[in-house]
């Protein structure tokens, strides 16, 4: 019964938005360029060489809206 509550709250929650997840620790190893860190405290590094974690939650609906009206001799 339990399982069958979360499974409904699941889907209910799955109209309301979209989480996007980013990680950008795979493109930053990737990256040969960023194999050398900085020599001192404090020295800027690359945009491309910073690692960062995190996700972003958007409940802004996109794409158009569906029509659902009939022209006369439709069915």
């Amino acid at each position: 019964m339990r399982t069958l509550v979360m499974a409904a709250a699941v889907l209910l929650l799955a109209g309301c938005g979209t989480y996007e997840y980013r990680d950008t620790n795979a493109a930053v190893d990737a990256n040969p360029l960023c194999a050398s860190q900085p020599n001192q405290p404090g020295e800027p590094v690359s945009r491309d060489c910073e690692r960062e974690a995190g996700g972003r939650w958007s409940s802004e609906r996109e794409g158009q809206p569906v029509d659902f009206k009939r022209t006369p001799g439709e069915r």
